[in-house]
């Protein structure tokens, strides 16, 4: 029996960069977590010690800085930048995975008026983006985190096969609430990110209120295949989203109902957990895989 080194990679992760553009009285500023990694011939530091092919991690973080200081633009384009940048540093280098996380931030309004260099963090979805370089390739994944969604209505569960463990009862009339972690792949890579990401996310929440839901995996599936119609540059999107229920609340213990029919406010038990979890994928049959530009990203089936 022979024990050999199995796949490898290493980098530097969570990077945290706040740039600010004060080239005018009006700033701009974009907050980022990079995370950045590196494949190729690094087996002699792992089974002699040998770091003659080791780019230092703190090196990448400086060059992550660095790169900054020239501007960002679009996360997407900030880790092409990037991925290009470490995948031809040197010849035993032969791929890079640059992960970006990018934070929004609202202008602060004074008397009705967007002030010019004061913000408030906005709320928990994040956007992200994911390059690899494989060699001569690049792949770019670029989505979004914890969109969080809700109808009040427009949405049903029933149909489903029962057993002796089955208590759920069926309903006609429910919230439907999830939290979207999206990712989807271009098919190229000189494209409008900006541009695109508006899309895309417009064309999610868009779908999601539009659809009368059977199930959340109805849903998730009418949500990526809208936007691969909408969206040629998109060669296929992976969801995951999570099911937040919401349980019509027992009052009857006050002598009070709780009837979606009925006068006045409906009650609802908001469950964090445990959760139903949906996952799925939609994809073009035209366009050829690229499983390579997943590695490293969790989450998905």
């Amino acid at each position: 029996m022979a024990i050999v080194l199995g796949p490898h990679q290493y980098g530097k992760a969570e990077v945290r960069v706040v740039a600010v553009d004060r080239s005018t009285p009006r700033h701009s500023l974009v907050d980022l977590n990079v995370s950045c990694a590196l494949r190729g011939d690094f087996a002699a530091a792992h089974t002699a010690g040998d770091n003659a092919h080791v780019l230092t991690t703190d090196t990448q973080k400086n060059t992550v800085f660095a790169f900054a200081r020239d501007g960002v633009g679009s996360p997407d384009a900030f880790a092409l930048r990037l991925a290009r940048h470490f995948a031809g540093a040197y010849e035993w280098i032969s791929g890079a995975r640059v992960a970006v996380e990018s934070y929004g931030w609202d202008r602060i309004a004074v008397g009705g008026q967007p002030h010019d260099h004061a913000f408030s963090r906005a709320g928990g979805e994040v956007r992200t983006a994911v390059v690899t370089a494989d060699g001569d390739q690049l792949h770019v994944l670029a989505g979004l985190t914890d969109l969080v969604v809700l109808k009040t209505t427009s949405s049903e569960f029933w149909g489903y096969p029962r057993d002796r463990y089955t208590t759920l009862p069926e309903t006609r009339d429910r919230i439907l609430a999830t939290a979207v972690t999206a990712r989807w792949r271009y098919t190229g890579t000189e494209l409008d990110f900006d541009a695109l990401f508006a899309g895309v996310r417009t064309t999610l929440l868009e779908t999601f209120a539009g659809t009368h839901s059977l199930a959340l995996q109805q849903s998730l599936y009418a949500m990526g295949e809208a936007v691969l119609k909408a969206h040629p540059q998109v060669a296929e999107v992976r969801m995951s989203m999570p099911n937040r229920h919401h349980n019509l609340a027992d009052l009857s213990a006050f002598g009070l109902d709780n009837d979606l029919d009925g006068p006045g406010a409906v009650v609802y038990h908001a469950a964090d957990r445990p959760y139903g979890l949906i996952e799925g994928s939609a994809l073009r049959d035209d366009v050829p895989p690229a499983e390579v530009a997943w590695l490293g990203t969790p989450g998905f089936c």
